[in-house]
């Protein structure tokens, strides 16, 4: 190997983890950025419990229905274009967004989400092609741990922003995140272009072999040299997969949407101690993130799925019977759900057998478990609103979280 490409490959080996990081953190924190400032929102513009969710389920919404877009994006572009693409969008609908309007605010955060399904698809793509295979775990976790770290931050500084300048302030302040990325990711992009000139004339190494879960349920192993692969649709561990994702999205995102209300009709936190409280949840999920790559080395994905499950049940069980315990249950589920999402990239990553099918395999797990996880705040938001408590909200979660873990257990049973 050249000198030339000996630097770029060093140079490769830290820009695109830190892309990834600055990338990461747009794709979670447009979300929860609302939670902090729901009630004042609500009281400004008039929305009912119910709508009021809607800020949260339209993006998880999108990342199920615009997922067969985001693909055919990516297909037609590069990755790189196609995470371009998923700032700039994410960009404008967290300005516009930030317009004192209902409309406003429910078509910016429909906005919010296509960019954000774009940015769900291509990355764990990206990661695939142009990580080394013993680096993919890790770097599968630097990318599910900083995705929290969007959500810790935006929920520790929209609550004190808010009461300096405004709900509609506190939402738009976090678009300078999308700038960031995008410069971030157009030198990581100039970086691997370099590198790509340098080595032009030498061949581009085999991923190695995979273990595929056929449509019969035998694993067998082929080279990345092209071998056919199964459609998604056809192999037992997608759909599996499809579900133990929707689980996991289901919990994630109806506790992410209420646990500041929750924590204040509960506790009595007030709406900055509530934020503050539930970036707990958000932050311990590094933990998960980071960890369960290191389990990988070690143990099956079904063991990692089924520690996952177990922790995770601590968080609707403990704040049905204790809510006073909210940090305890918080560290423990904040990690498991930081660790929910890792483990399912990671067996995507290890069951596909070319990009194109990893596109193809992320896309459909994402497509199928979002939509089922778009439900969870407007399931939980209902509920509240009809039986006044929230015992109704924790048994749904609690259920979802058993789905998460028997059913992801039991289609990762084979995969080594």
């Amino acid at each position: 190997m050249s000198t030339a490409a000996r630097r770029g490959l060093r140079g490769a080996a830290w820009v695109l983890p830190a892309a990834i990081v600055l990338i990461a953190l747009n794709f979670r924190g447009p979300i929860v950025a609302p939670a902090p400032v729901i009630g004042d929102v609500r009281v400004d513009l008039g929305l009912t419990a119910t709508v009021a969710g809607l800020l949260t389920t339209i993006p998880v919404l999108c990342f199920s229905l615009a997922t067969p877009f985001a693909s055919w994006v990516i297909a037609k572009a590069d990755p790189e274009r196609a995470v371009s693409l998923s700032l700039v969008i994410v960009l404008a609908g967290t300005v516009l967004r930030s317009v004192p309007s209902a409309t406003a605010l429910l078509v910016g955060t429909a906005v919010i989400g296509i960019g954000i399904t774009i940015g769900n698809v291509v990355v764990p793509v990206v990661i695939r092609r142009d990580t080394s295979p013993e680096r993919v775990g890790l770097v599968t976790g630097v990318y599910t741990s900083a995705l929290n770290v969007g959500s810790m931050i935006t929920s520790l500084g929209t609550a004190p922003i808010a009461a300096a300048w405004g709900w509609p302030v506190a939402i738009a302040v976090w678009a300078v995140f999308a700038v960031v990325a995008a410069a971030g990711w157009t030198y990581a992009v100039g970086t691997r272009a370099a590198w790509l000139r340098a080595e032009r004339t030498e061949p581009v190494p085999a991923t190695g072999p995979v273990e595929l879960l056929t449509e019969t349920g035998s694993i067998r192993t082929v080279s990345s040299s092209g071998a056919p692969t199964v459609r998604p649709a056809r192999r037992l561990i997608t759909w599996g997969l499809t579900l133990a994702f929707g689980g996991q999205a289901f919990s994630y995102y109806a506790l992410t949407a209420w646990i500041p209300t929750l924590l204040h009709d509960e506790i009595g936190f007030s709406a900055e101690s509530s934020g503050a409280s539930s970036s707990v949840f958000q932050i311990l999920a590094v933990v998960g993130a980071l960890g369960v790559p290191v389990l990988a080395t070690r143990w099956r994905p079904r063991a990692i799925v089924a520690l996952v499950g177990t922790l995770w049940l601590a968080m609707p069980l403990g704040l049905l019977f204790a809510p006073q315990l909210w940090l305890l249950w918080s560290v423990l589920g904040g990690a498991a759900q930081g660790g929910g999402i890792t483990v399912i990239f990671i067996i995507i990553v290890r069951i596909v057998t070319s990009d194109d099918d990893a596109r193809r395999m992320s896309a459909f797990v994402q497509g199928g478990g979002y939509l089922i996880g778009s439900a969870g705040p407007l399931v939980a938001g209902s509920l509240h609103g009809a039986t006044g408590d929230w015992t109704a909200p924790l048994l749904v979660v609690l259920v979802a979280v058993l789905t998460l873990g028997v059913i992801g257990t039991l289609a990762a049973r084979r995969v080594t």
